[in-house]
């Protein structure tokens, strides 16, 4: 079991890693092949396209080949991806890499946390969970890191070695005991989607994690390119992201325990409103430093949301009887929707326009989210005194 968790750990970790490597580059790539903010912003959508088609797909073929066979197929998508970007010259070939290891990435996710979860009891599954989901955020810390040695050194030496790491995670995955085949029993129907999709609290939990993902999918493109233009350099850029992350970790642990004691609303409504704040703050900053230090805090405050968000997708669908599973699926295709969306649309309106418009348009979407969260709340209280 322990070999297991520490497997999938550091597959989920490695696929991160890859991810975020991206955002320290992205001016580099910019530069080099002459992308517009349009075409910027498809390099960076490009692997939240994948796992966009390739999530519940994924997962049916966990399912229908086991589990181990689609971390297998992941890992080797995640290498020829790895391998693509050390060595290639040309912003097609890099956004079909990076669509491949959106591909890839949804196959081990799928794939490793169905696999892990098989071989955990019940009373165990929320701490393994918790250890993996802890390790995909250190991924996410060492991205920025990992690009940044790609921009100095080139990206051979860095994305060859993913690539090596890949095939040595494929060895090691062989080594241990493969799942059975749930076979037919265990397929999702499509209408057990839909009632999902209606049950109460799942359709606003999908919403408010489709903002957050919108917003990280155009600050990924807008900020890099906007810090790049007040003078920084790779180091900054990906410290800035670095930081965010740390400080994600943070707000994480402390919305988790606030959503746990004092319930969903409060933590959702603090987030929602830092996070306006600090869509409203980004045209601001006429020096890298000051942009540098409110998007590292901003993005944290932002990322806060997806827990109490995804808490109330998980009371949803308990609420319905139906697998937490299916939930998740429905975290990841919405997640995945709202990066492509956030970073193709996003860098499309900047370039027609200015980076402004999109960071106001955001803002309301989250002033609408905020105050259906206000009113759901003050809801809620009328309920509980009429109760009493």
């Amino acid at each position: 079991m322990r070999r297991l968790l520490f497997l999938v750990g550091t597959i989920v970790l490695v696929d991160m890693m890859f991810y975020a490597a991206i955002t320290p580059l992205l001016p580099v790539y910019a530069e080099r092949f002459s992308l517009s903010k349009t075409g910027a912003g498809v390099l960076a959508g490009a692997y939240a396209a994948g796992v966009l088609l390739g999530s519940l797909p994924s997962g049916w073929l966990a399912m229908r080949f086991g589990a181990r066979r689609i971390v297998l197929l992941g890992l080797a998508m995640m290498s020829a991806a790895s391998l693509g970007f050390a060595f290639g010259d040309g912003v097609v070939l890099l956004d079909a890499m990076r669509f491949l290891q959106g591909l890839g990435g949804a196959c081990t996710w799928a794939g490793g946390m169905g696999w892990l979860l098989s071989q955990t009891p019940a009373g165990q599954r929320g701490q393994v969970i918790g250890t993996a989901l802890s390790t995909a955020v250190g991924g996410l810390l060492l991205g920025p890191v990992l690009g940044t040695l790609a921009r100095a050194i080139g990206p051979e030496v860095p994305f060859g070695a993913v690539a090596v790491l890949g095939g040595a995670l494929a060895v090691a995955a062989l080594r241990i005991e493969a799942p059975g085949v749930a076979g037919g029993g265990g397929v999702v129907g499509r209408a057990a989607f839909v009632e999902a999709v209606a049950a109460r609290g799942v359709g606003g939990g999908m919403a408010l994690v489709t903002i957050a993902a919108l917003v990280f999918g155009a600050v990924e493109v807008l900020v890099p390119l906007q810090l790049d233009g007040l003078g920084a350099g790779g180091t900054l850029i990906g410290a800035t992201f670095l930081a965010a992350a740390g400080l994600e970790v943070v707000a994480q642990l402390l919305t988790g325990r606030a959503t746990d004691r004092v319930g969903r609303g409060r933590p959702l409504r603090i987030g929602l409103a830092g996070t306006l704040a600090f869509l409203l703050l980004l045209p601001l900053p006429q020096g890298a430093w000051a942009l540098a230090a409110i998007v590292a805090i901003g993005c944290a405050v932002c990322g806060a949301i997806n827990t109490p968000a995804m808490a109330l997708i998980s009371d949803g669908v308990d609420r319905a009887g139906i697998d937490q599973a299916l939930g998740f699926a429905l975290v990841n295709v919405t997640w995945a929707g709202g990066q492509v969306v956030g970073a193709v649309a996003g860098g499309a309106v900047a370039g027609s326009t200015s980076d402004t418009a999109v960071y106001v348009g955001l803002a309301a979407l989250c002033a609408v989210a905020l105050a259906g969260a206000v009113r759901e709340g003050r809801r809620a209280v009328a309920v509980m005194g009429r109760a009493r």
